[in-house]
């Protein structure tokens, strides 16, 4: 007991000159600073000047990453509500994906009671619905690989389908191009090619019915080929 009493007066005492010191201390800094005033005090403006700067610049930079951060969350968030994915997204999908896909894209543009009807015995057809000007339409999707093309037969596939369902449009939705053959059987007997171009514009923002009025260009011609055999001969 004796000794817990003599560690305590001794902490007491080590604590009252802690504070003696501290305080002499304080007093002498603070009559060195009058002292001295007229020297110290560009020092002193200066010091607080740059740490203030500092403070500020710090503020900013961490404000502006997080603006950035959450503009592009925000920007990921409404690509995903519109059905954007970039086309190397989309050559990852399978089929029954890349089909959900045109249908989150043909509801974007408005189109009304679109439903997905692929399977073993689709007759054709992998999306039936409305396009917004009120007319019925057949979608045909397919995910190939974009060194593939698309063959007439197919697309002869979809017209059959399109009496089968008694729609007015037919649309051939694809990642890859259409043959020659193919992309004019489509063009004289009214079906709307979407080929991988159009395709990119369509994820990107182009309404259906516009690329309607781009049916038959965007591929074939001479450039275009040379390109192709460039990037994937």
């Amino acid at each position: 007991m004796a000794a817990r009493i003599r560690r305590r007066s001794v902490a007491r005492k080590r604590c009252k000159q802690r504070l003696k010191v501290g305080f002499i201390g304080g007093v002498g800094c603070l009559v060195l600073l009058v002292v001295f005033w007229q020297v110290i005090w560009p020092y002193l403006v200066g010091g607080l000047v740059l740490a203030g700067g500092a403070a500020g610049g710090w503020w900013l930079w961490r404000t502006n990453r997080l603006l950035k951060g959450r503009d592009h969350q925000w920007q990921q968030e409404e690509a995903l509500k519109a059905g954007r994915r970039s086309l190397t997204e989309v050559d990852t999908m399978s089929g029954g994906e890349f089909e959900d896909f045109v249908v989150e894209l043909c509801r974007r543009d408005g189109c009304t009671e679109v439903r997905r009807v692929g399977g073993s015995h689709d007759d054709g057809a992998d999306v039936l619905g409305c396009l917004p000007d009120g007319r019925s339409m057949v979608i045909q999707c397919k995910r190939y690989s974009p060194k593939s093309r698309i063959p007439s037969h197919e697309v002869r596939d979809l017209l059959g389908a399109r009496v089968h369902f008694k729609v007015d449009v037919a649309i051939f939705v694809t990642t890859t191009y259409f043959t020659g053959p193919s992309e004019r059987t489509a063009v004289q007997n009214g079906v709307i090619a979407v080929h991988r171009d159009h395709l990119g514009l369509w994820n990107n923002g182009v309404s259906l019915l516009s690329l309607s009025e781009l049916n038959g260009a965007g591929q074939g011609d001479r450039r275009h080929r040379a390109r192709w055999k460039k990037t994937y001969g």
